[in-house]
């Protein structure tokens, strides 16, 4: 820690980072985040065994350039998706959290998420808070060196079953698992699941509410999405203060008290360490454990729910609240906009490419038939999850000709394929040097996967 010296006494600038222990809580918002939590670790963990047409459903092949998703399977090409995907998530964190505050931080960051897991294992071996907080405060014994171990080879054991799961949507999780097992790990394979294990780790482990406080972008720029109908979690001072112990059964309005007992409850659960009752902060991720840790206390005295709760600014205030705004409307707008041309472009989409490469080192030359010839690079890739026979022509010149050397054209699925192709017209059929043709590629078997390239033919043009 380092001060500084003024004439009123010495200010902390930096202090050293105190531990905080959340204590369990129970209640309504609790089982909501356990279940989130349990949910999404579930489609996690298990993603990656999920089966399809005999291949991992969800998987993302970069050396073969391919995104396998279930019965979509996506190309460099169609990079354009992952944009689209990429912008409806930012926008739907806009419209989230102008309509309901923080939800995304409290029960569906991976931040939350795997550091709720890694604090129900410490939990689970450690004991409560106040046991957690003695043990720590211990001197070195053979007991706290045996517990502390046992801890962190959970932790370790996990985080590495989380970084092999992470890599396993890379690589097919059977021949990870085969070549783990082997002990023939690639070295990229190597150093990602460890990279990652060490992340989670490092982050769930031991910063936990420091990468909520000082590493997230997410907590600074909040602000500028929420209004006074933006759904909060907030204390009541009107209703709690002032605060203070009493006796059960006390006369509020005698002795000048409000609802709160100053219990520190609401502290002591909450995962960043903030005081709700000090109004809104950025460090606030709106889990709602404090939430439910009031609500418990209010019963035990006997006292109405909800001095802490979700509310707007408006409704604290005694405004009415609008909940269909325009921000509100304009966010839902554009994400049903959006999320309509994906889903379109995905439904009208032809899992079939072709391009078209001219040969540049002859412009053209002349057969024995006197006929002017172009020659082309065809590449065709077959984007189905089936081989296909197609069927290539070409017009553009009046009496043109297609010549190739492969009496088949067939692409096996997920399979790029190279085709020479000859071109051939007479000269007096083209109106100028350069005239625009067009290849059409036709699968045999299934009408709707055909597509249309257009390419130029240069000859000497008419005298």
């Amino acid at each position: 820690m380092q001060a500084q010296k003024t004439g009123d006494g010495e200010h902390e600038l930096y202090a050293a980072h105190k531990k905080i222990y959340p204590r369990e809580v129970t209640g309504y918002f609790t089982r909501l985040r356990m279940l989130s939590v349990v949910v999404l670790l579930g489609i996690y963990y298990l993603t990656p065994l999920l089966r399809w047409d005999g291949r991992q459903a969800l998987l993302f092949d970069l050396p073969a350039r391919k995104f396998y998703i279930f019965g979509l399977t996506l190309w460099p090409q169609d990079f354009i998706y992952l944009a689209a995907l990429l912008i409806l998530a930012g926008l739907s964190l806009f419209f989230f959290t102008a309509l309901v505050g923080r939800v995304w931080c409290g029960y569906a960051c991976p931040q939350t998420v795997w550091t709720e897991a890694y604090l129900w294992m410490e939990r689970k071996i450690e004991g409560k808070r106040s046991k957690r907080m003695k043990l720590d405060k211990a001197p070195s014994s053979a007991a706290k060196i045996r517990t502390k171990t046992l801890k962190h080879t959970v932790w370790i054991v996990f985080s590495l079953w989380t970084g092999f799961t992470f890599v396993g949507y890379f690589t097919p999780i059977d021949q990870l698992a085969a070549k783990l097992f082997s002990a023939s790990l690639g070295p990229w394979e190597t150093f990602w699941i460890l990279f990652y294990s060490f992340a989670t780790y490092g982050n769930a482990g031991f910063m936990r509410e420091q990468v909520c406080k000082y590493m997230c972008p997410y907590a600074r720029f909040q602000s500028a999405m929420f209004d006074s109908n933006t759904l909060i979690v907030a204390y009541h001072p009107e209703r709690g203060e002032p605060r203070g112990s009493r006796r059960r059964g006390t006369d509020l309005q005698k002795a000048g008290l409000g609802d709160c007992i100053d219990c520190n409850v609401c502290v002591q659960v909450c995962p960043t360490g903030i005081d709700i009752r000090d109004g809104l902060q950025y460090e606030c991720i709106a889990c709602s454990a404090c939430i439910d840790a009031c609500d418990e206390i209010m019963d035990k005295v006997s006292y109405p729910r909800g001095l802490i709760r979700y509310t707007t600014e408006n409704s604290a205030q005694g405004k009415k609240q609008h909940i269909l705004r325009p921000r509100v409307m304009v966010y839902a707008t554009i994400l049903l906009v959006l999320c309509g041309i994906l889903l379109t472009n995905l439904f009208l989409r032809v899992p079939l490419e072709l391009d078209v490469i001219r040969d540049r080192n002859t412009l053209y030359r002349e057969t024995r038939e006197g006929l002017i010839e172009n020659v082309y690079t065809l590449k065709i890739l077959n984007m189905d999850s089936k081989p296909h026979q197609y069927t290539l022509t070409a017009d553009g010149i009046d009496g043109m000709k297609l010549v190739t050397d492969e009496p088949e054209i067939v692409v096996p699925a997920g399979a790029v394929q190279e085709l020479i192709v000859r071109l051939q017209a007479d000269e007096f059929n083209m109106e100028s040097r350069s005239v625009e043709v067009k290849f059409y590629l036709q699968a045999n078997e299934a009408n709707h996967l055909k597509t249309i390239e257009e390419a130029r033919f240069v000859g000497p043009g008419k005298t």
